[in-house]
This record gives C-alpha cells, structure tokens and sequence, in this order.
C-alpha cells in the first residue's frame, strides 16, 4: 500500500470524519481519539502496514514505524478535509432522526472517567515535547559526530566551517526553553507568541544584573520545569483577562497585563519553584544512577519496554530535556535505549529457532529498523505476540541498562535509539558495549526461556 492507500483503508475503519477527534502523530504512532468505537482493535491490525494497536485510556495508537507515522496521518488528515464537508449533511440528517438515547451520554461518560489527571499530564506532554524531538536528534548528532571528530584531530576545532557546524549543534539546546514556550502555550490554552515571550524573560542574560529582594535573579534558573510552570500561569491568566476585559481593549490590553503581571510572577514564584524542581530531578537522576550503579541501570533498562508498549514512554521526555539543559547530556537516554537492544537480541533467537516462515520473514524485515533503534515492529509483530520473547527482550535491555550505568554513558540527543545514539554519547566505546551486551542478554535469555513456534499456515 502507498501512504495514501493505507490512509484510505484506516479511514474505512474506523471513519468517518465526524467521528475521529485529535488525529495527529508522533514518531511511530497514529493517535486519535474516537467519539464512538464501532471499529476493533482486530480489524485495524489487519489491515496491510500496520504493525501494532495500543489504546491509552481514550486514545488510540496505530504503530505505523518510523517515517511513516507522519506520512499517513499527512495523507489521513487530507482525507479527513475532504471527506468531512460531503459527509456532513448526511450526519446532520442521522442526527435529526436519532433518539435521546443513541450512546451518546454513555461515550461522554466512558470519556470523562477515562480522562484521569495522569492520563492527561500525559497527553499533554506529548503534544508539547514530540514537534521538538526532530531538532534534538539532528543537533545531538551533529554535536556527536563534531566530538568524534574533533578527538580525533583537535585542529579541527578552529576550523571555520566546524565552528559553524558546532553553533548549529547547539541550537537545540540554546533555543529549547523558546520551543517549549509557544508549544506549552497552544496546549495550554493561550497564545503560542506569548508563551515564548514567558520563557524568553527567564532566560535572559540580563536577569544576571539585576538583585531584587536582596536574592541575586539567575537566567535560566528552573530550566523546562520554571517554563512550563510560567506558561502555565500566563496562559491561564490570559484566557481569563479575554472574558474580562471589554472587546474595544483586548487587544492591546489583554497582552499588555499578561506580559506584565506574568513577568513578576515568573521571577518571584514560578523560578524559584522550578528551580527547586529542576534541582531535585538532576540530583534524583545522578545520585540514583551514580548510587545504585549497575542495579539502578538494570531495574530501568529491564522495565522501559512495557512503557513503550503502552505508549507511556513519552511522559519521560521532559526529564531528558531537563537533564540536557542542565548537564549538556542526559544519563537515562542510554540505559533506556537498552530495551531496544534486548528486543533485537530477543527476536535473533526467535529468528533462529522458529520454524514458521512467515515469522522468521517478519522477523527479517522487523530487524534493520530494530537495530536501528525503533522497537514497536518488534514488539508488536514478534516478542509481544509469542509472549516468553518479550521476557527475553526485557531481561536484555535490563543487562545492557546495567553496563551503561556503571560507566553513567551519557547522550546529547532526544529521540533516537540504537546504533544511531552511539555517535551522541560521550563514552561511544563503552555505549556500543552495553549495547552488544543487551544483544546477548536478550538472545540468551530468550533461547533459554523458549517459546511456543506458531504453526506456519503455508
């Protein structure tokens, strides 16, 4: 199937336009919410180029891969476009026939149990951190592969072109509180520009002269947790002055007062608190990693994959990014990474002792993808299906958790996984250690623990 092809065949199952809420995308998945599920989880996941169906409490996740993701729901939103003024006359008309009690009340009150504080936090997390996630794996690359360089011929560094190269690496990072801001602001409700503003004043360099209540004001203090904080409170205060204050100064006004009020609130509450926030992350992530060692990296790497099954992986995006605003690098990437190494390991050993072709063809299809750093093929059309394998694939990932953090390898980038995070770390050789280790962890382990070999229905 062409993109535009599985589009279509998704939409006929589970259209139509009326009925789907929030299609967007991540990385690998397909998201959206439906106002009533007359679909199955069954009938998605036969459909061709699909490799996976999760459902997070209202919302569900169609694996699609790398790439891909953000092709098809390009292609499914057009879709949605087009179909959605031809279909609408014939919904008004059922609308108008249908009785008081179509399920309408019932769905609302699925959806309002369904939407549980932490499943929201979650979700919200999402929308602000996935856009971000494309900058952070091609400025940590090149930041990754300037390193390599860089040691191997130190004159490099005062190359022109390579110092241009670096300042590009560095963008991320330099502009990630700006990122943060405007996304936070359209979740949040308010508008993205003054959502960028809030995080621009606490980042300015010029807080550095200024004392006020005898407490020296710092730029940045508070990193993501500070912005996410002011943002918060800036777009909640905005929504408010809009039903205030009167049409003729809205404009003008509203902003102003925000802009003003917000500022002040910012420096004297939302810094601090973020600061202390911030702090208590940084210090939780080293010291359990620097404390614990290897039995930390075990217990993190050997758990990851369930969050990855249930979409819930994401939630951890705000810890990296706040890691690598702090540190420059994030110390959890790495031992988090391993479950994908586990998985590759794992499926080798189904590979090799299956009989079912059908399997050992998915298994080799699956695998470059895995290698690289993408897990859901795996998951969902090997380990997760046999069920002992994915065992296997989480006691890999918690061998290769535990080499990378007793050497505390840490990564420059967001996002990627894999062979392609080794040139974004800063120990490539013990990365690629812990890496082959979980191979071996996960591929032992499965062959040890077994399976039962589907039979091949050719």
């Amino acid at each position: 199937m062409t993109n535009k092809e599985l589009a279509r065949a998704l939409y006929d199952c589970i259209g139509p336009a009326e009925n789907l809420e929030q299609v967007y995308n991540c990385m690998t998945r397909l998201r959206f919410h439906a106002k009533h599920e007359s679909f199955t989880k069954e009938a998605i996941q036969s459909i061709p180029g699909v490799l996976g169906v999760n459902k997070s409490g209202d919302e569900w996740q169609i694996i699609l891969g790398p790439g891909k993701a953000t092709k098809v729901t390009q292609e499914f939103n057009a879709l949605l476009h087009a179909t959605a003024a031809s279909e609408a006359p014939a919904l008004q008309d059922l609308a108008e026939h249908a009785s008081i009690g179509d399920g309408t009340a019932l769905h609302e009150a699925i959806r309002k149990k369904n939407a549980t504080p932490g499943k929201l936090i979650l979700k919200k997390i999402s929308h602000i951190f996935v856009p971000i996630i494309p900058a952070f794996i091609a400025c940590g690359l090149i930041t990754g592969l300037l390193n390599i360089a860089c040691k191997l011929d130190p004159s490099l560094a005062a190359v022109p072109a390579i110092q241009m190269l670096s300042i590009a690496g560095n963008a991320a990072f330099w502009g990630l509180n700006l990122f943060v801001g405007i996304n936070a602001a359209k979740e949040f409700g308010g508008s993205p520009i003054l959502g960028g503003v809030m995080a621009a004043i606490i980042s300015h360099p010029g807080l550095a002269n200024i004392t006020f209540l005898d407490e020296q004001l710092v730029p940045g203090r508070g990193g993501i947790i500070a912005v996410l904080l002011v943002v918060l409170f800036s777009s909640y205060l905005e929504k408010k002055l809009h039903r205030l204050i009167p049409d003729m100064f809205d404009l003008f006004l509203t902003p102003l007062l925000v802009v003003i009020i917000s500022t002040f609130a910012a420096l004297c509450i939302c810094q601090p608190i973020g600061g202390f926030v911030s702090e208590a992350i940084g210090l939780a992530a080293t010291e359990s990693i620097g404390r614990g060692g290897a039995i930390t990296g075990f217990i993190l790497g050997g758990t990851f994959l369930p969050m990855v099954m249930f979409g819930v992986h994401q939630g951890l995006t705000p810890i990296h990014a706040e890691l690598l605003s702090r540190y420059g690098v994030t110390i959890l990437l790495p031992i988090l990474a391993m479950a994908g190494g586990g998985q590759v390991g794992a499926a080798i050993a189904v590979y090799v002792k299956t009989k079912n072709r059908t399997l050992r063809k998915t298994i080799a299809s699956a695998l470059p993808v895995g290698i690289m750093g993408i897990g859901e093929p795996l998951i969902y059309g090997v380990t997760l299906p046999l069920g002992k394998p994915f065992i296997g694939a989480c006691i890999g990932g918690a061998c290769g958790g535990a080499v990378q953090a007793a050497y505390m390898v840490g990564a420059a980038a967001l996002g990627i996984s894999g062979l392609p995070l080794a040139a974004s770390t800063d120990n490539i050789s013990i990365y690629l250690l812990g890496l082959l280790t979980a191979y071996a962890g996960g591929f032992i382990a499965t062959w040890c623990i077994g399976f039962d070999d589907p039979i091949d229905s050719n």
